[in-house]
Order: structure tokens, then sequence, then C-alpha cells
């Protein structure tokens, strides 16, 4: 009786716990190195977490050459077709269902979001953008958020900055992805990649 009483109260408790928002306060800026601040609040603000962005360093001459050189592909043994996945129609609405719920889920504030990228060659990064630029345009009309993903057909660059307020509820994130996870067209999507 009393274990019984102790587990109950156990499981509200986290319940409880996992219903308190939790806010992310971030910025983070790619400009050949990485920089950024992020900090985590919970219990309304009692509990305060401060992330370190890992700062890296930019690279040497020497390692993009080095780094060139080395981008040849081997055949798999394992040939897996992430694609099929796509294909299987009850999969793809599924899955955008599930981004659809979540990107709802979170409570946004003054997002924003600016990206440049470029790869060299015109002729590249004109076929990058083919599949970029549609996505990049659909987000521009995104309520709550500020989206600008440019391209730059003249140098190999790819800088981002990044900024803004973000709460969640980790108890309807749980019942979200599970809702995903217990889904019979998700895991036939997944068996088709094999």
């Amino acid at each position: 009786m009393l274990i019984g009483i102790a587990i109950t109260t156990f499981l509200l408790m986290l319940i409880a716990l996992l219903a308190v928002p939790v806010s992310l306060s971030y910025w983070v800026s790619w400009r050949r190195a990485l920089q950024g601040n992020v900090q985590v609040r919970w219990m309304f603000g009692l509990v305060r977490v401060q992330l370190p962005v890992a700062r890296s360093k930019p690279p040497t001459l020497k390692q993009q050459t080095g780094s060139r050189k080395k981008r040849t592909r081997k055949p798999s043994a394992n040939k897996s077709n992430p694609l099929a996945a796509i294909q299987h129609k009850a999969f793809r609405q599924r899955v955008f269902r599930f981004v659809r719920d979540i990107w709802r889920a979170i409570h946004k504030q003054n997002l924003s979001l600016r990206v440049r990228i470029g790869l060299g060659d015109p002729a590249d990064t004109g076929r990058l953008w083919a599949v970029v630029g549609p996505v990049a345009g659909m987000l521009t009309v995104v309520q709550d958020t500020s989206i600008e993903i440019a391209p730059e057909f003249n140098d190999a660059v790819f800088e981002l900055d990044s900024s803004g307020n973000i709460s969640v509820v980790p108890l309807q994130m749980i019942y979200l992805t599970f809702g995903l996870l217990l889904s019979l067209s998700f895991w036939q999507g997944l068996k088709r990649i094999r």
C-alpha cells in the first residue's frame, strides 16, 4: 500500500516537473569561427544554466587543401535508400505533421536566422540554390520569425547569424515524440529505407 502511494506520488511529481516550461535564450554566429551564447532557464528562472558554445578555430589553408583531397567516396556494402521513405506518402504526411506540431508547440520570441551560402563555383551554387531556394522562400513567411537565406555565387562562404528566445513544455514534446514513435506509417517508411 505504501509502495503504491510512493510510486503514485513520484509519478505525479515527475509529471508536474515536466509540465514546467523550459526557456532557451541564444545567439550563435559563424563567420570563419563559431561564437555564441546559450542560456537555459527552468522553474520560472530559479534554475539557470549557461551552456558553453564550442569555439572553433578557423581552418588553415593547409587543412582546407588537405580536406579537398580526401573527398573520395568509397562504395558502401550496405545499400540503404533514404529517399524510399520519403516516397511513401503516409510516412511523409506523418513526419510533416510531427514537424508542424513541434513547430506550433515551441513558443518563439524574436527568433531570427540569417544564412549566406556559396560554394565558390557559380554553377555548383546554382544547383544548391535550386534545392535551398524554394525552402528559403517558404521560410520567409513563417510567423513569429525573421528568416533570410541568401546565395553567394562568387565566393565559397558559409555565414550564419541566429538569435532568439524559445520556450517549450517538456511534457508536450514527449507526448508528440511518442505519438510519432507509435505511428505505424512512421515505421513502415523506415522499413522501406533498408
